[in-house]
């Protein structure tokens, strides 16, 4: 798994936590629609950690709790 996997992994994962929807977490992050989009449909590389601080200040964890999963454990190095 790459870390742009995994970061849309962990934003599902914590929307079915909260009983949200992606859609949802743009209203009460205050990241456009069309920014969380691009994440989750892939059309961006990675997520910004400025974004990623927005998202977790809208669902209410700090940053340290968005990367506390497993998902993050092992991933693929990613050589550009």
């Amino acid at each position: 798994m790459t870390i742009s996997e995994a970061v849309i992994a962990r934003l599902y994962e914590l929307c079915d936590e909260r009983g949200v929807t992606i859609n949802k977490i743009s209203t009460i992050s205050g990241v456009t629609q069309s920014t969380i989009s691009d994440i989750v449909n892939r059309r961006t590389k990675s997520a910004r950690v400025d974004t990623l601080q927005k998202l977790c200040d809208g669902l209410e964890i700090s940053v340290r709790q968005f990367f506390d999963s497993p998902l993050f454990d092992n991933l693929e190095q990613e050589i550009h």
